[in-house]
């Protein structure tokens, strides 16, 4: 397993240059660049004054060209200043944006992996009842309705329709109108009344789409022969339900877990901008708005690297959950 998990890590490295090559490529071909945005709204400016700033942006080389210097910098590790807000590149992602985005998406995984895969496996084991009819029913409809839609419809219920009619007044200020030092459980509160509305959607999505391979993968297992071999020795029901029949349904689960996480990231570009919640996804779709492109360039490449490191160990999973798998 180690001489294959060393292959694939040798492998990622091309890929992910050839990755980073198509993204720079199509990001440069955008319409528009950072010189415009800066010229705008600004009649005093000259033709001299343009050229002297598409000079030094490097905009004046051709997309490649900048291609090979930004590629340069990144193994030096220089990945460049954000130009919008006038500090480095990964100081404002990893200090500013990236612990936000982490906030909320690992719980949102965590709680919904927690809760999906006891209700898929209940739906499994209740087959054709009314409380599996209802679970797919209802996980039909989450997963099927708009990520911005259900934010949109939750905002106005709890955040406009219900104070009005309770007499409870909205929040004011935004995530960070506390500081910790205002006190811990201040704080804490503040955060987690922000926080539990955006994770609350965000989770609604994922136990959808786990229950379902759960449901259908357990309903799978819970029919072949040792299932019903382990039955016919006499074992508890508990003891062929998690024990045998729950380690060989995992496989994918363990798939859709793994392909989550990045997509999680990047899935969270709806709902962070929904509930104005300042993580990577706001960062990256306000960084493509105003061609700030160090930053979109490092919010990318990150969704890629998770992607490629999360296949690889979801692979090496397969062989911990499956003693059937092995690599040579």
């Amino acid at each position: 397993m180690a001489t294959f998990a060393l292959r694939r890590i040798l492998q990622m490295l091309p890929l992910l240059i050839l990755i980073s090559l198509v993204v720079f490529g199509l990001t440069a071909m955008q319409p528009g660049d950072p010189v415009d945005q800066l010229v705008f709204g600004n009649p005093h400016i000259t033709a001299d004054d343009i050229a002297r700033l598409r000079e030094a942006y490097g905009l004046n080389q051709p997309w490649y060209e900048r291609y090979w210097a930004w590629l340069s910098r990144i193994f030096h590790g220089d990945f460049g200043y954000s130009r919008d807000f006038s500090i480095p590149t990964t100081q404002f992602i990893f200090q500013q944006r990236l612990p936000n985005t982490l906030l909320l998406t690992v719980p949102a995984l965590i709680l919904s992996t927690l809760i999906a895969v006891p209700l898929g496996i209940f739906s499994a084991i209740r087959q054709y009842s009314l409380p599996d009819y209802v679970l797919t029913f209802l996980s039909f409809v989450a997963y099927s309705a708009p990520v911005f839609w259900i934010g949109v419809m939750a905002l106005y219920f709890f955040a406009v329709w219900l104070p009005s009619k309770t007499g409870v007044g909205l929040p004011p200020g935004g995530l960070g109108d506390l500081t910790p030092d205002a006190g811990r459980w201040p704080y804490f509160v503040d955060l987690l009344k922000h926080l539990i509305m955006p994770l609350s959607i965000l989770m609604l999505r994922e136990i959808a789409s786990t229950l379902r391979y759960m449901r259908a993968s357990f309903l799978e297992v819970i029919n072949q022969d040792f299932v019903r071999t382990a039955r016919a020795k006499g074992l508890p029901n508990r003891s062929v339900i998690y024990k045998h029949a729950l380690r060989n349904s995992l496989i994918p689960i363990i798939t859709i877990l793994g392909l989550s996480i990045p997509g999680l990231f990047g899935g969270a570009v709806i709902t962070e901008r929904v509930f104005s919640w300042p993580g990577m996804g706001n960062a990256l779709l306000d960084s493509l708005v105003s061609k700030d492109f160090n930053v979109a360039m490092l919010c990318l490449m990150m969704l890629a690297i998770l992607t490629v490191v999360f296949q690889l160990i979801t692979d090496l999973l397969y062989a911990a959950v499956d003693p059937r798998i092995r690599y040579s």
